[in-house]
């Protein structure tokens, strides 16, 4: 199971009661120099109640596991 549909499977909405619930994937750009070359080092998942609109943001590295070094330069260089 993807970790999307596992955070959509186990959501509960603390605002309404609601369980649906969409998760996606996404990056953002920090400060400084990376926000001048748009490097987007700052990755998270977004999970969204389809009643209310209540969103959640969880750190990727924390709920995936720290990938490295390599992997980050690897992101920068491929996108």
């Amino acid at each position: 199971m993807s970790l999307e549909r596992e955070f959509e499977s186990r959501f509960r909405c603390p605002k309404c009661g609601n369980t649906k619930a969409q998760a996606k994937k996404l990056a953002m750009t920090g400060t400084g120099l990376s926000k001048i070359l748009d490097i987007q080092m700052n990755k998270y998942l977004e999970v969204s109640c389809l009643y209310c609109g209540y969103t959640e943001f969880y750190r990727l590295d924390v709920v995936e596991g720290k990938k490295g070094v390599i992997g980050d330069v690897l992101d920068v260089i491929f996108g």
